[in-house]
């Protein structure tokens, strides 16, 4: 009986539906008009879009203290886009997001063959470097942060969001 229930455990835990264990995140795909479609979502209210790609080795690092951040800010709307420019892949996308406590943001991942359009949809500037962090505040003011984003500058930047609702 003890055999039973243990091979039990081990075939749900390598299924990755152990008791706890965080749903995989859903990945929408990101296209032609998903930007526009998307700041209209989240109009309003104080949003952090990050674009990174399961490559990219500051990523890596950043991800999980992202994680952390959602979770202890429940008050940002995060969004996370994966904006890899080889092939784009939901399965590692996934288990990243997953691993870093990212599963319950809203991910999206550059679904077009023509990521240059995507990207000057989002900044014409924009050459596609990665890690880069968008703040988009109530008044829908962007502030921009390339390459990895600094924890105690979403906070002054939340700071401020809180600030100027009073």
């Amino acid at each position: 009986m003890k055999r039973l229930l243990l091979a039990a455990i081990f075939l749900l835990a390598c299924l990755g539906a152990a008791p706890g264990a965080e749903t995989p995140p859903d990945l929408k795909p990101f296209v032609r008009g998903s930007w526009q479609d998307m700041r209209r979502a989240h109009a309003g209210r104080p949003t952090l879009v990050h674009f990174w790609g399961v490559t990219c080795g500051p990523c890596k690092v950043e991800l999980p203290l992202l994680g952390q951040f959602m979770k202890d800010h429940s008050e940002v709307d995060v969004v996370m886009i994966s904006a890899d420019l080889v092939p784009n892949l939901a399965g590692p996308t996934r288990a990243m997001l997953q691993k870093s406590g990212l599963a319950s943001a809203e991910n999206w991942i550059f679904s077009d063959g023509f990521v240059e359009r995507l990207r000057f949809e989002i900044d014409p500037a924009w050459q596609g470097d990665i890690p880069r962090t968008l703040l988009i505040g109530r008044d829908g003011a962007v502030t921009t942060i390339e390459g990895s984003a600094e924890i105690p500058d979403l906070e002054k930047w939340l700071t401020q969001q809180q600030t100027a609702v009073r």
